[in-house]
């Protein structure tokens, strides 16, 4: 178990077969440190074909992710499941002893989050959420430059994400309100709702007045008749479109807006946008571009200017596995619980709270 890892390679195991486990499977494999020893999931073609092509032998997969939590091989765990999944897997793996590396969100809601975040304490082990699109290497540049001090008091932020046609899938988990928490709001927003609060040194949001809608997606507008998500069957339950304004602890003010589906100019695109008393700055992505897209705005010499940092991809997955490994080997594992998801969905319970009640929410207590 983990005790031994200081003698040899970390022991992980994937669950999940999507996106995020492949991902996962990758980033594992770029480590010397670390052997990927189990893989689990429920497509059976799909087993087959990441078993094949990343050397997991037969022995090593798995149908039922509870088989591959009773290999006393392991140290740890990435989870990449549906969001209703999260909770119990990630804590039936604390309760082992085993470290946790979760997509995100968190959990479906706050509730659950607390209960991973309470399972890892108790355990003493790491838990860490898949926040991958803060290690892009414009987030990284721009914090740097935020750090320095170089936009003064940054006292008005925008983070959105929005797409035109995105629905992840007709009938998809994604699109069951029981399965997923809720659409692009915890989906994508939470995404760029991480990203913000890195670069403003982690606020505390203390109200939210949010809205959403459901116009288009329970109409079959909207739809990525290219995605390929698992689950068949569900109706269309959670809501295309959705924006929130958020105060915070520092005084300042975050708009956020995402959506899955707009009659708009939109493609894939996300981004922030910080207005400071000594300058302003914007990080733009379309379609999920990595080169120049960062705009700092300043004055120089009294004329307002603009500098373009030289920016170029990141390491995403890659980066967030290798953190995940390097807070295992620190050993420091009690710093390292989940809280920060905890906080993410707290807010993101918040917005959906005050767009059910009509009314602006307050949030009571943080991690």
């Amino acid at each position: 178990m983990t005790s031994e890892i200081q003698n040899g390679k970390i022991r992980v195991g994937i669950i999940g077969l999507g996106f995020g486990g492949e991902s996962a499977l990758k980033g594992f494999r770029l480590l010397p440190n670390v052997e990927v020893v189990g893989l689990a999931g429920l497509e059976e073609d799909r087993l087959a074909f990441l078993g094949d092509t990343y050397g997991i032998p037969t022995s090593g997969r798995y149908r039922d992710y509870q088989d591959l939590l009773a290999n006393e091989q392991l140290d740890a765990v990435s989870v990449g499941v549906p969001n209703s999944l999260h909770a119990p897997i990630a804590i039936a793996a604390l309760e082992r002893g085993l470290h946790v590396l979760c997509e995100k969100p968190l959990a479906r809601n706050s509730e659950e989050a607390a209960s991973m975040v309470e399972a890892a304490t108790r355990a003493n082990r790491v838990l860490q959420v898949v926040f991958n699109h803060r290690e892009r290497d414009d987030v990284q540049t721009l914090k740097r430059y935020i750090d320095e001090g170089k936009l003064g008091k940054i006292y008005y932020a925008k983070a959105y994400w929005m797409r035109r046609r995105g629905i992840p899938g007709t009938g998809s988990w994604f699109v069951n309100k029981n399965m997923a928490g809720g659409g692009p709001l915890i989906d994508l927003g939470v995404h760029v709702l991480d990203m913000v609060l890195h670069l403003l040194a982690e606020p505390s949001v203390l109200t939210v007045s949010a809205s959403t809608y459901n116009e288009l997606g329970s109409r079959g507008i909207g739809f990525d008749l290219k995605a390929r998500k698992s689950g068949a069957g569900h109706g269309y339950e959670v809501e295309d479109l959705a924006t929130a304004f958020l105060r915070l602890s520092n005084g300042g003010t975050l708009l956020l807006e995402t959506s899955w589906a707009t009659h708009s100019s939109a493609q894939d695109d996300y981004g922030i946008v910080l207005y400071g008393t000594d300058g302003g700055a914007d990080i733009r992505v379309k379609n999920y571009n990595t080169e120049n897209t960062v705009t700092i705005y300043t004055d120089i010499a009294g004329a307002p200017s603009e500098i373009h940092p030289h920016v170029r991809g990141g390491q995403f997955h890659n980066a967030v596995t290798q953190t995940f490994i390097e807070r295992i080997v620190g050993g420091n594992w009690s710093q390292y619980n989940g809280s920060d998801g905890l906080r993410r969905a707290r807010i993101i319970d918040a917005c959906y709270a005050s767009a059910l009640q009509g009314r602006e929410v307050l949030i009571e207590t943080e991690a």
